[in-house]
């Protein structure tokens, strides 16, 4: 999947990937994909929950090994 920024939140617990990935969404123009690599198994939920809540699409979600990959599309 194509995106335009990239967000290493591994080794950062609950709720720092979270906001994060909101500040950096905030500086990113409507429509474009933000990558972000996080190691906290709550995030896979945390992300879900932030897509509903803040409108934003999470595109895709992959693991690879101990790192959760999400591709969030900013409303």
């Amino acid at each position: 999947m194509e995106f335009i920024k990239d967000l290493d939140a591994r080794g950062l617990n609950c709720p720092l990937p979270i906001l994060k990935t909101k500040k950096a969404l905030a500086e990113m123009a409507s429509g474009e994909v933000l990558r972000v690599q996080a190691t906290d198994p709550g995030s896979v939920r945390d992300f879900q929950a932030f897509a509903k809540q803040t409108g934003n699409e999470l595109v895709q979600q992959d693991r690879e090994g101990d790192v959760f990959v999400f591709f969030m599309k900013r409303k």
